[in-house]
């Protein structure tokens, strides 16, 4: 006799392609809902696949990359995310290679061998965001690997006499600058942006980037607008150290001790997605209001999810949405099997288009827009941050440090 799925026998398998905001969310929302009830508890064994050997803060990377206690922080090994050690849910250090949504499995190639294998799923849950260049992010798959990479960043940029440079006045340029001012206030620092207002890629009012321009220089950088890099050459300062030669496209000129890029361009990381799955211009995954993957003829589409910054959706990449969003499709998934299950219909969570939102943080102050209108102080700063850019927050929120009941 066929054991049916769901059961302890047979557990529904859960595949979860990455590990950050949105992943955890919903391997957490999904878990607790399936062990809700006591009597008849759903069965599942939840498989998290990430790069990473470990939970990276990333909004916290600007401090990261000044403060080294702070990096340590920053980085918790999966082993020590205490509310997913339990026997139901297994961590892969490794990257999804691709899946067949027909076959319903995944190929998997794992970090410490490369070795490639197939996994089975009954749900597939793909949440990994981007491929940001570094120092925007770590480009170290370990926790070892990071506080090296970070350890060596840090030394670079606070060693010499001559200026920091950052290059790029969006958000995590703005943050950058801002931090490493804030952490080392004997630094000079200078960030340069190439057009004559901050955040200018953003569908944001002026009044919003005036505002982050004057907390950004109230942090004590110097702000170079209207100055386009167009070449950084490698010298010898007037000390005999290393350092740099910049030019900009209006012939301004400077030695910097270090050149710090925030303009690299984020790639969503679906390359695993079958093609028609993503938006041809972007890569970007295409996905229902429920979170499920709108193009109905790749097979078995409602058991796709899709959730965080890969999804081709209204509003500017926040860890907010990305958590809701992993909490909906765990909530959403267990409809799903209740339906096959119990023959309920399922209640399907959804979520609206985004207005344009932010939550700026520069140094002791930030600056935050939405529907509500602009705030901005050292009080937005305590409420979207507190002193850790976010970490309390998040991790608290995930409740990554608690056990499931």
């Amino acid at each position: 006799m066929t054991a049916v799925t769901g059961t302890a026998a047979k557990p529904y398998k859960v595949f979860v392609a990455g590990g950050c905001y949105a992943g955890l969310s919903c391997a957490i929302h999904l878990i607790e809902r399936c062990d809700s009830r006591t009597d008849s508890p759903i069965h599942v064994k939840v498989t998290i696949v990430d790069e990473r050997d470990g939970y990276y803060h990333l909004i916290g990377s600007p401090l990261a990359f000044s403060d080294k206690k702070y990096a340590e922080k920053a980085w918790v090994e999966y082993k020590d995310v205490k509310i997913l050690q339990r026997p139901d849910v297994e961590f892969v250090h490794g990257s999804v290679v691709s899946i067949d949504p027909a076959a319903k499995t995944a190929t998997i190639r794992e970090s410490a061998d490369q070795h490639e294998r197939t996994q089975e799923y009954d749900f597939f849950i793909g949440a990994t965001g981007f491929r940001r260049a570094f120092p925007v992010v770590p480009q170290a798959q370990s926790r070892k690997a990071w506080l090296i990479e970070a350890n060596r960043h840090i030394d670079a940029v606070t060693s010499y006499s001559d200026p920091v440079l950052v290059v790029g006045g969006g958000a995590v340029g703005i943050e950058m600058a801002a931090e490493l001012k804030t952490v080392k206030p004997d630094i000079k620092v200078i960030l340069a942006h190439s057009r004559e207002k901050l955040l200018s890629a953003e569908p944001l009012p002026d009044s919003v980037k005036d505002c982050a321009l004057d907390l950004t220089r109230e942090a004590g950088v110097e702000c170079l607008m209207d100055h386009r890099l167009t070449r950084s050459t490698p010298i010898k300062n007037a000390a005999g150290q290393d350092a740099y030669e910049v030019e900009f496209e209006n012939g301004h000129k400077l030695t910097a001790s270090a050149v710090v890029m925030a303009i690299s361009k984020s790639v969503p990381s679906t390359d695993f997605f079958p093609a028609e799955a993503l938006q041809t211009e972007t890569g970007l995954v295409n996905v229902t209001n429920s979170l499920q993957l709108a193009n109905k003829a790749i097979p078995h589409a409602d058991d796709h999810f899709a959730i965080g910054d890969l999804i081709n959706w209204s509003g500017i990449k926040r860890c907010g949405s990305a958590m809701h969003q992993g909490k909906l499709t765990g909530l959403n998934i267990h409809q799903i099997m209740q339906q096959q299950l119990l023959g309920t219909e399922p209640k399907l969570n959804t979520i609206d288009e985004v207005p344009p939102m932010i939550g700026l943080a520069v140094g002791k102050s930030a600056v935050s827009y939405g529907p509500d209108g602009m705030s901005s102080g050292p009080q937005v700063m305590q409420l979207f941050f507190e002193e850790d850019l976010g970490f309390r927050i998040c991790w608290d929120h995930l409740r990554l440090g608690g056990s499931l009941a």
